[in-house]
C-alpha cells in the first residue's frame, strides 16, 4: 500500500485531544484510516473533529487495566489494529535539579515512559498474532540531547528512544515495526507552556532553529504517516528528527 494510503487500516491515536495527536487523526483519517482516539478522563476533546474519531475511548495510560480496555473495545469494534501512535505525553516543570520536586519528576517518567511502556506491552502483542503492525512512539529533540531545568521530559524522552528500540527488535521478525518522532519547537500548547515557564514567547524560540521558524503540528503528523504507511516499510527502531535542523549541529 504505496503513496501513504492508509485504507481501511484501524489505528489508536493517545494523546488525541491534544494538538499533535489531533492533527495526526486528521491526516490519517484523510488517507483512509479508520481512528480509534484515546485521552484520559475529563480531557479537553474540542480540538479533534468528530469526523476525525470513529471510536473515542477515556482511557488513563499510567494504569494497565485502562489501557487494556482501551484496547480490548478496539478490538472488539474492529477486530485488529494496525496502526497505534502512541503519543500521550506531559512536559513537566521547569527546575533546576535541586529544586525539581519528586514528585512532578515521578509522573513525567510515569506518564512518558510507563504510558508508552503499557501501550508497548498492550499492543505489540496484538500486532504479533496478525504478523504486521506499525507502532510510532512520541520522543522528541528531548531525547537526543539535553536541556538545563527539564530533567523529568529530558529523561523520559531518552527512555521513549530506549523502548523503542527494544521493541523494534521484539517485534521485527514478526512484521511488526516500531519507530519513534523528535519533534522540535513545534507551535502547540506545550511548546508555549514550556516558553512561559522559561518567562519568553513560543515565537522567541524560533531564532534557536536554522530554518527560523516553528514547526507546525501538520508536519509532525505528516512524519507520523509516513512511518505508519508501507512507504517506510525498511523503517525499524529508526527516529524521525521534525526540528527544522535545530540538533543538527
Amino acid at each position: 500500500m504505496a503513496n501513504g494510503s492508509q485504507a481501511d487500516r484501524i489505528a489508536i491515536v493517545t494523546g488525541a485531544a491534544g494538538m499533535i495527536g489531533a492533527a495526526t487523526a486528521a491526516l490519517l483519517t484523510e488517507r483512509g484510516a479508520r481512528i480509534v482516539a484515546v485521552d484520559r478522563p475529563g480531557a479537553d476533546w474540542s480540538g479533534l473533529d468528530a469526523r476525525n474519531a470513529v471510536l473515542k475511548i477515556e482511557a488513563d495510560v499510567t494504569d494497565e487495566a485502562s489501557v487494556r480496555r482501551a484496547v480490548a473495545e478496539t478490538l472488539d469494534a474492529f477486530g485488529r489494529i494496525d496502526v497505534f501512535f502512541n503519543n500521550a505525553g506531559i512536559e513537566g516543570p521547569h527546575a533546576p535539579l535541586e529544586d525539581y520536586p519528586l514528585d512532578a519528576f515521578r509522573r513525567t517518567l510515569d506518564v512518558n515512559v510507563v504510558g508508552v511502556f503499557l501501550g508497548l506491552k498492550a499492543v505489540l502483542p496484538v500486532m504479533i498474532g496478525q504478523g504486521a503492525g506499525s507502532i510510532v512512539n512520541t520522543s522528541s529533540i528531548a531525547g537526543l540531547v539535553g536541556a538545563a531545568n527539564m530533567a523529568g521530559y529530558i529523561a523520559s524522552k531518552h527512555a521513549v528512544l530506549g523502548l523503542t528500540k527494544v521493541a523494534a527488535l521484539e517485534g521485527g521478525p514478526h512484521g511488526v515495526r516500531v519507530n519513534a518522532i523528535h519533534p522540535g519547537f513545534i507551535e502547540s500548547r506545550m511548546l508555549s507552556d514550556i516558553a512561559t515557564s522559561m518567562g519568553i514567547a513560543a515565537s522567541g524560540l524560533a531564532g534557536a532553529v536554522p530554518l527560523g521558524r516553528l514547526g507546525q503540528v501538520g508536519e509532525v503528523a505528516a512524519a507520523v504517516a509516513f512511518l505508519a504507511s508501507d512507504d517506510s516499510s525498511y523503517m525499524n527502531g529508526s527516529g524521525i528528527v521534525i526540528d527544522g535542523g535545530l540538533v543538527a549541529a
